[in-house]
């Protein structure tokens, strides 16, 4: 590897490697030209600063390789989830499921079934990429094949980002610094664009904006659950997206889920609400702990959607006069 970065300029390195950045950042400016070679710039590191380093050239070169390497290993090792299998277990009475259900990156299903059917279990199943190994007995299959077991243990390999009803921040951070920090620890060039069109992509799902300068720990729940969709489809390297009964969420639940899929996420949905139900492709029941059925949403169940999307509209209008302290004489039509 060496022979083919020593001959790039320094320019032409970070270009190709934005994250080699990094590894020079705790050295002084060399003032170097960056039409320098690598070669040369190691070359012009003075002995006093290696020696502040409390390290000798050839390990400092060794370290910068083994940097090199690692990185571009962790890119070559994501690989890429087309689809995710789920192959029944068993119901809370013992009960086989007779399932063997495969969904598709850009797909949405929901999840639906009374409290305590066991929604969420499925979903820890999923997040689990479970083996037969759960009380379910249920299997998850990544790309119609048994998982790297990375997928389970590993943080950089993590499949599933899971969005739940209550998120609350725990960093004193702001909304900008927090955007840009995952941004950064994501290795992207852009840093400042990316997360002011992040945080404008979560002020259109909030119900109420907030500005980057805003902590993180004074957002509303809808802000949370708002910043946290839009981070999650622009930012997130996991392809699974699992979501918790968000439809008290404050935020635009129908465009949440669009750029999700926009984003060619996978997404699994628990939720009790007719409308967000009905946005799935299709939706699995789960009765007395166990998957009762997979539902294909109908055409006429689409056109429902379409009925049933006026009617939210007017009640989110009656509840925006509410807000306004408004008094409801008329309906709106």
């Amino acid at each position: 590897m060496w022979n083919s970065l020593s001959v790039m300029t320094v320019k032409q390195l970070f270009s190709s490697y934005p994250y080699a950045t990094d590894f020079f950042s705790s050295l002084p400016n060399l003032q170097q030209s960056e039409d320098s070679s690598v070669a040369q710039y190691f070359a012009a590191i003075e002995d006093d600063t290696l020696l502040d380093l409390g390290i000798d050239r050839q390990e400092f070169l060794d370290q910068f390789l083994s940097f090199m390497l690692q990185m571009e290993k962790l890119k070559e090792d994501k690989v890429k989830i087309e689809s995710i299998t789920i192959i029944g277990g068993k119901d809370k009475q013992g009960k086989a499921e007779d399932i063997e259900l495969t969904i598709h990156a850009g797909e949405i299903v929901c999840i639906v079934g009374p409290t305590g059917s066991g929604k969420s279990r499925l979903l820890a199943d999923i997040e689990w990429v479970a083996q037969q190994d759960t009380p379910t007995n249920r299997k998850i299959l990544i790309n119609e094949q048994l998982p790297d077991m990375r997928c389970r243990f590993s943080v950089e390999h993590k499949l599933v980002a899971q969005l739940s009803q209550n998120m609350n921040f725990i960093m004193d951070l702001s909304v900008g610094e927090f955007v840009s920090m995952h941004a950064e620890s994501r290795m992207l060039e852009n840093i400042e664009e990316i997360t002011s069109h992040i945080i404008a992509k979560a002020n259109e799902l909030a119900g109420e904006e907030f500005s980057s300068d805003v902590p993180v720990t004074s957002l509303s729940g809808g802000q949370s659950r708002a910043l946290m969709i839009a981070d999650t489809a622009y930012l997130s390297s996991s392809p699974i997206v699992l979501i918790d009964e968000i439809e008290n969420a404050g935020i635009d639940r129908q465009n949440a889920l669009r750029l999700l899929i926009d984003k060619q996420k996978i997404v699994l949905m628990a939720t009790h609400d007719p409308i967000l139900a009905l946005m799935g492709d299709k939706r699995i029941v789960i009765k007395n702990g166990g998957i009762s059925s997979v539902i294909q949403t109908s055409e006429e169940e689409r056109r429902n959607l379409v009925l049933l999307t006026t009617i939210d509209r007017k009640m989110l209008a009656i509840r925006e006069m509410l807000r306004n302290g408004g008094r409801i004489d008329e309906i709106p039509v």
